[in-house]
């Protein structure tokens, strides 16, 4: 992963720690309320800490970010003793200058070639991020989770007795 420099020593620690993990799992919520999670490589950090990666349109996971943009990226890495989790809001985007930035050869057997119209840019803007501190056996937060605007408040609906 590209990792650019950072604005603040929160996103430059969780630069630090994610860096060289080449794939995050992608947590996103399907229509029916479970959790789905699928491997995605991180192409870059950006100088606001926003994660890039590339992905097709056609993807079921770009349905499930369209109808609820918050996702989870878990990273880890056992033999560093490593685990990091990341909350953030996606946006799907495309923009050939971008996506020639962040083309890799390893993404030609995944999406074909960086010019096709089912390739599209995944920018996710981390909201939270915590990581597992062995030595200290617990979470500790890299950047605590920001107040949400009341129009993106997910409202739970109640579940029905029987």
């Amino acid at each position: 992963m590209d990792v650019h420099p950072q604005a603040t020593p929160e996103l430059t620690r969780l630069g630090e720690l994610i860096g060289s993990i080449e794939v995050a799992m992608l947590a996103t919520l399907e229509t029916d309320g479970m959790l789905r999670s699928r491997p995605l490589q991180t192409l870059q950090m950006d100088s606001e800490g926003a994660l890039w990666f590339m992905t097709s349109i056609s993807s079921p996971k770009i349905a499930e970010m369209d109808g609820h943009r918050r996702v989870n990226l878990s990273y880890c890495r056992p033999e560093r003793h490593t685990y990091v989790s990341v909350s953030g809001v996606t946006q799907i985007l495309r923009d050939a200058a971008k996506a020639h930035e962040l083309w890799r050869p390893a993404l030609h057997s995944w999406l074909g070639r960086v010019d096709d119209p089912e390739v599209v840019l995944l920018k996710i803007t981390v909201e939270a991020a915590e990581y597992w501190d062995v030595n200290r056996l617990q979470v500790l937060p890299l950047l605590p989770a920001r107040e949400v605007p009341e129009n993106q408040k997910i409202t739970i609906a109640p579940v029905p007795t029987r």
